[in-house]
């Protein structure tokens, strides 16, 4: 069940939603920080005089395009692209691009609202923005996708710039997609603008680290909150949902912890591997290969694959959610929480529904919310920024260091948030309330715009 929202956020709500018809991903996102806003606005009445709420779940500018391409058969097919400019009020926008069947304006729409809070968490002078197209890149040839990305970024190039949005990769978009942009970028304006993207190869401008960061930062962030409980991922028993870049990495790094993460996922079911999963064949057959994760079982015997699996349904200590939104339902809390789960970091943008948060949140888990734990991959795509506002290049070491600062001062920020707003151990309302207050602050000091 949602929390009660006082009669005057419920008006701001009901009246954005009016604005908003159909678009239900937003709704849930929107309403998640507005049950944390009540306390700040009797602090900042300044914020309601303003209309900083209404100011803020109000894109700055949404672009909707077609997007014609060509198969390798010759047959013509038309996506939609979409690029909502959310808000600007600490730098330029700054949000990925996703590209999966499943995008509409109204998952363009929560990705980017979710995107101006993390932003506002890293410290890091970034406005939110994301984008993306209907377009599937599975099964599709590399000429394929080039074709596509060549077409998406030939109307796309008019609104992005170093100073103004700078796209990145999320689902369905990796260095192969950003490589394909970033050409045709450079094709039509003839300008080597190496900071329009991030999450570019090494050999033009990427940064180090950067294929690591959200799955190293969420899981800096669960052992944050770990610490704070006088415990640590040694010898933990760990899921970790989803098979690509945030799950991978993830699975890394708990595995460099002392955790054991003993099973993965993707859409079609569930790996379970008792011992633990080996990482260097899940990189084989997921990075490499491209292949389905089923496939793991054929090189592990005493590996299990469960078709149309639910991996919450599997005792863990430590769930980390790091596939896609709403993936965890209040029963799938439950049944961890039952089975001994301690800590939850979500990898994943907004993978838990406001039922499973509730749950989470009841039971005084560590529960560290997406726009907290992982914004470790935009934290370092920022950083990626600096290397090319600079001409330079850090190594994987010091990039890895400053990843880590900035995950642990988002907990710290967090965590004494929530204290300060009457909500101990809540990140919820520390991460939500901390990043309103840094962007409401920065929009009343620019005025009216």
């Amino acid at each position: 069940m949602a929390t009660q929202l006082s009669e005057k956020l419920e008006a701001i709500y009901q009246k954005i939603l009016q604005r908003n018809p159909g678009e239900t991903e937003f709704h849930q996102a929107l309403r998640e920080v507005l049950e944390s806003l009540g306390p700040v606005l009797v602090k900042y009445p300044e914020f309601a005089d303003r209309k900083i709420i209404e100011r803020i779940a109000e894109p700055e500018r949404q672009i909707i395009f077609r997007v014609p391409w060509q198969d390798d058969r010759g047959e013509v097919h038309i996506n939609r692209g979409f690029r909502v400019q959310f808000n600007s009020a600490l730098g330029p926008y700054k949000g990925g691009l996703r590209f999966h069947p499943s995008v509409y304006l109204g998952i363009v729409k929560f990705l980017g609202f979710e995107q101006i809070f993390k932003n506002a968490l890293t410290g890091l002078p970034i406005g939110g923005g994301k984008g993306g197209s209907d377009f599937d890149p599975k099964g599709k040839s590399d000429n394929e996708v080039m074709r596509f990305c060549q077409s998406f970024m030939t109307e796309l190039w008019r609104y992005v710039g170093e100073y103004t949005d700078v796209p990145a990769g999320d689902i369905g978009v990796g260095g192969r997609e950003i490589g394909y942009m970033f050409g045709q970028f450079k094709r039509l304006t003839s300008r080597y603008e190496a900071g329009v993207l991030t999450g570019k190869g090494l050999d033009y401008g990427g940064s180090l680290v950067r294929t690591e960061a959200t799955g190293y930062g969420a899981t800096f962030f669960v052992d944050e909150m770990l610490k704070v409980r006088k415990d640590s991922f040694e010898g933990k028993r760990c899921l970790v949902s989803g098979s690509g870049n945030v799950a991978i990495y993830t699975i890394e790094k708990i595995h460099q912890l002392g955790g054991t993460v003993v099973a993965c996922s993707d859409s079609n079911g569930v790996i379970v591997d008792e011992k633990g999963l080996d990482l260097a064949l899940v990189k084989q057959l997921k990075e490499v290969e491209r292949r389905r994760i089923k496939d793991y079982a054929g090189y592990r015997k005493q590996a299990r694959y469960v078709e149309g699996g639910n991996i919450w349904e599997i005792p863990c200590q430590v769930a980390m959610p790091s596939a896609t939104q709403n993936e965890i339902n209040g029963k799938d809390a439950a049944l961890l929480v039952k089975n001994g789960c301690v800590a939850v970091g979500e990898g994943a943008n907004m993978p838990t529904t406001p039922e499973g948060i509730k749950v989470f949140l009841d039971a005084r888990i560590a529960y560290g919310p997406g726009k907290a734990a992982n914004a470790g991959g935009v934290a370092t795509s920022a950083l990626e920024m600096q290397q090319n506002a600079t001409r330079d290049s850090w190594t994987f070491e010091y990039t890895e260091k400053r990843l880590g600062e900035i995950m642990r001062n988002i907990h710290r920020v967090c965590y004494e948030t929530s204290e300060e707003f009457g909500a101990p151990g809540n990140y919820v309302v520390g991460a939500n309330v901390a990043g309103f207050i840094k962007v409401a602050k920065a929009m009343v000091g620019h005025g009216l715009i």
